[in-house]
Formats: C-alpha cells, structure tokens, sequence
C-alpha cells in the first residue's frame, strides 16, 4: 500500500459533524409515528453512511415499509430545525482543519443544500469552500466508490494517494472499492458505547477516536507525519 497522502477525504456526518446522533433520533421518532420501531443500534448498521434514497429502499426492503412521498420533506424539516439547536463540529476538528497543510476536501452521502447548511451551523464553512463533493454528482453512492473517486479526480490526485476518514461501513467499504487509503473514525457521539460493524468487517484499518491523536496514529501505521 502507498503511505504517501497527498489528499484528505473527510466524511461530514459524523466525522466532520456530530449530525448521526441527531439524524439517527429523528428517523427513529419519524418511523414510530409509522408504527416501525427500531433503536439507534438498528440504524448504525443499516443506514449509516447511506444517502435518504438508499435508506428509503432499505426502509421497505428490510422492514417492508413504503414511506410515504411527504416522509422526506418532512423528516429533513424536523431535522433542519434540530441542527439549528444542537448541531457542533466534532470534538477538535476545527483546530485540525486550521492546521492542515495537505489540501482536503469533503465526500458525503448527504446532499449538498443540506451539506452547506450543515457546515454554516457547525461554523465549519469557511473550510469548505470549492472542495464539497456528494452523493448527487454521481450514479451511485456509498458503499460504491464513485463519490470517492470522482473526490479524487475534481481534486487532481491519484486514488492510492488519498487518505480518507469515514465513520460509517458504507462510508470505509467505498474507500477501500476505489483503492484508497483509509482512518476509521469513532469519535463521533453516535458510536460512543456502541460497537460499530466496522470493527467486525474491517479489523484491519486504523481507529482514531480523538483528532488531536491523527498525527501518532499516521505515524504509527507509517504514514507520513509532515500534514501539520
């Protein structure tokens, strides 16, 4: 495997954004109203990571639901007004985006109205400026690699350069599709006691749970230590 990073691809829900734990909450309370009852463990393994259309066919195909068409409309205006009160930015990633000195960019599965608005509330925009890529511009998303690669040719830098920190199984299958290199992250609160299906498919990759720790962890697993 090339240890030399050349790139960074961030995840934004739940890497970026502490978003999973709000967006897990109000799913499962908008499916109750539907009388489908499920618990965050539920939502961790199989829509994590996914984008709403992905989570829809789930949806019908797991638990043989047909979500109503006003469902998303709906679930994404709780979910707007629920950022407005509790969204932040991930425990230190801002001073680690202030210090990076590789170039980064971001690849979600979210869409990008969401995304922008998701950054503007976190106060995390002002990183992100050209460099937002998600699930819209491509034919399939995550856990395909399209997103990933398309990341990396936007951004003029070979897949076996990139380094990519996801969080979700959908979000590391992807990454490791498109031949990139790849950080588990679990510091988001969505993880926190919980096991993630990662760990079980994916033993092998590196865990970083705290962003002040990203420096050691490279170097431990010998990547090169000079992006700060």
């Amino acid at each position: 495997m090339n240890k030399n990073i050349k790139l960074i691809i961030f995840d934004c829900d739940g890497v970026l954004i502490d978003s999973e734990i709000i967006s897990a909450t109000v799913l499962i309370e908008k499916l109750r109203e539907l009388g489908v009852d499920i618990d965050i463990q539920y939502v961790q393994r199989h829509f994590l990571g996914y984008s709403f259309t992905s989570v829809r066919e789930k949806v019908l195909g797991n638990l043989g639901v047909d979500l109503p068409k006003e469902f998303e409309a709906e679930y994404r205006a709780v979910l707007l007004e629920r950022f407005r009160r509790e969204l932040q930015a991930t425990h230190g990633v801002k001073a680690l985006l202030s210090a990076l000195k590789l170039e980064f960019c971001l690849a979600t599965s979210s869409g990008h109205e969401r995304t922008r608005e998701a950054l503007r509330i976190s106060g995390l925009a002002e990183f992100f400026t050209a460099n937002v890529f998600t699930a819209d511009e491509v034919k399939q998303g995550k856990p395909a690699p399209d997103l990933f690669l398309y990341a990396a040719k936007k951004m003029g830098v070979p897949p076996s350069e990139c380094l990519v920190i996801e969080d979700s199984l959908a979000g590391v299958t992807a990454a490791v599709s498109a031949g990139m290199q790849v950080i588990h992250y679990t510091g988001g609160l969505h993880i926190s006691g919980s096991i993630s299906p990662v760990l079980e498919i994916f033993p092998q990759q590196p865990v970083l749970k705290h962003w002040k720790d990203l420096v050691e962890l490279l170097s431990a697993n010998g990547w090169s230590t000079q992006i700060i």
